[in-house]
């Protein structure tokens, strides 16, 4: 009851997706190249809620695939975020990086947060806004209206150097600043009566 007033009197209080990873100025110049899809929902579709955060659906990472990764890279970085927020900046919901560039997609549950012993992908995590590692879906507040979720491939020229703590967001683009040779994005929505 109070989180469906709190957002219904928040209702055109968004961070915006000029504030999006995707809109750092460390970006610019570089081209989409990477084509980004899921078999779990359309770009621009609305996401189904076993994709939704603890509490409104199963908090399971959708599958995703791509393509177009060009020959030069040596690390992927994926980055989910809500520009919907009622926040200063967009709600981070996945930093995951370290992944090798010759992978096409991960499958469903990959991004889990936790090192899956029989999973061969390997990928280090970086903390949401809560503080969290791993993906942590969608969870809209209550009559706020839609929420996008942007889902952010970006490819780098060299890997990223160990960081001491697991990074926020601010610490992951400046430590991409300069390597990033291609992008893409997938997005999706959701949202709570």
């Amino acid at each position: 009851m109070i989180a469906r007033l709190l957002g219904r009197i928040l209702r055109g209080v968004r961070a915006g997706q000029e504030r999006l990873a995707w809109n750092h100025s460390t970006l610019e110049g570089i081209t989409e190249t990477i084509e980004l899809h899921s078999v779990s929902f359309m770009d621009g579709a609305e996401i189904p809620l076993r994709y939704a955060g603890k509490g409104v659906g199963q908090n399971v990472s959708p599958a995703l695939s791509w393509s177009g990764i060009p020959s030069a890279s040596e690390e992927l970085v994926l980055v989910v975020e809500d520009p919907d927020a009622p926040l200063r900046l967009p709600f981070v919901h996945l930093i995951a990086f370290g992944l090798d560039p010759t992978l096409s997609g991960l499958t469903e549950g990959a991004l889990a947060g936790e090192p899956v012993s029989s999973s061969p992908v390997k990928v280090f995590y970086g903390r949401n806004t809560f503080g969290h590692c791993g993906y942590q879906g969608p969870r809209p507040l209550p009559s706020h209206g839609p929420h996008h979720y942007v889902f952010q491939i970006f490819a780098l020229k060299r890997r990223l150097l160990p960081f001491r703590k697991k990074p926020a967001l601010q610490d992951l683009m400046a430590a991409m600043a300069g390597t990033i040779i291609a992008r893409g994005r997938l997005e999706g929505f959701l949202e709570r009566q």
